[in-house]
């Protein structure tokens, strides 16, 4: 691309993409793009569609682009995948050409507008359409959207980022029918959680709400013990939270235990070198430790009475 051609967005090609005829390919001579968006399939899902496709076969055709001889797919790893199950030796395709640009934009998309796609993939592939969009890294998009959010609540100078990125932001959530700032507030922070719930969710055996609540332990044993049994046992919401509001007093418990023992030792301590104690022989030092004396047995006084008042209310 030369410096006087203008780049196309995301939604400009993908809206001038022709319509190919259906044909059928064998489906060994299609391979996966190294790029593939989505990562993580339900082995049921997938097994209970190789079952339909045994049945009734592919409705909806792959598409895929050539390169060479070779056949890469492009949109359809669900149907491809169960098709293979399934043992089909020809699969309908759509046989488009595209860049790898084009290619990666357009499985984004198609998968985006799918209904059982999870949360992380979502906010994942929104990213990556954003970048693509912007030309600009993930991380950077991720930089761009708390900018914006900033800016939008007053945090930040306004127009820091230019109106024609923040055009270009909107226009792809509006086409994917979302809203930019709750995906700032409610999706982004998805990415921080731990990898072990970050897991679960891709498999969808938790909800994000769920994962998130468990999150919020610190503890990281108990975050698995608790995310363990949130999945096996079904937990609802106000269950988790319970959970979680119990295993954190009994923390508070253990450490004004661990507290209170500390504070019994130094005590047992102090008392057995001072019985064993002599006069210093250097003035000074006898001087301080005298003064230490009478601030402790002052504060202990002092404690003693407020204790006393508490109980006469």
């Amino acid at each position: 691309m030369t410096k006087t051609q203008q780049r196309r967005s995301v939604s400009d090609y993908l809206s001038t993409l022709s319509t190919e005829p259906e044909t059928d390919l064998p489906i060994e001579l299609i391979s996966l793009e190294t790029s593939q968006p989505r990562r993580y399939f339900d082995p049921e899902k997938l097994e209970q569609l190789a079952d339909s496709i045994r049945k009734f076969g592919i409705i909806e055709p792959l598409l895929v682009r050539q390169k060479g001889s070779s056949y890469f797919l492009v949109a359809g790893e669900r149907r491809y995948r169960a098709a293979k199950m399934a043992e089909l030796k020809t699969v309908p395709v759509v046989v488009r050409e595209l860049s790898d640009e084009e290619a990666f934009a357009v499985a984004l998309v198609e998968n985006l507008v799918r209904e059982d796609l999870n949360p992380v993939e979502e906010t994942e592939g929104i990213l990556c359409l954003l970048a693509l969009e912007l030309q600009i890294s993930v991380e950077e998009v991720k930089s761009l959207l708390y900018r914006l959010d900033n800016e939008k609540k007053g945090k930040a100078t306004n127009n820091v980022i230019g109106s024609k990125k923040q055009a270009q932001i909107k226009s792809v959530f509006e086409g994917l029918g979302q809203s930019w700032q709750s995906f700032v507030n409610n999706r982004l922070p998805l990415l921080k959680l731990p990898n072990h719930i970050l897991e679960e969710i891709r498999k969808g055996t938790i909800a994000y709400t769920k994962a998130k609540a468990i999150s919020t332990l610190k503890n990281e044993d108990q975050q698995k013990t608790l995310l363990d049994e949130a999945i096996a046992q079904g937990l609802s919401l106000t269950e988790i939270k319970q959970r979680i509001k119990t295993l954190k007093e009994q923390q508070h418990n253990n450490n004004d235990d661990d507290e209170e023992n500390l504070f019994k030792q130094q005590v047992n301590k102090t008392s057995q070198l001072l019985k064993k104690a002599k006069p210093l022989k250097n003035t000074r030092q006898q001087k301080k430790l005298l003064r230490l004396l009478s601030e402790i047995e002052t504060l202990l006084t002092n404690t003693e009475t407020s204790k006393e008042k508490e109980l006469e209310k």
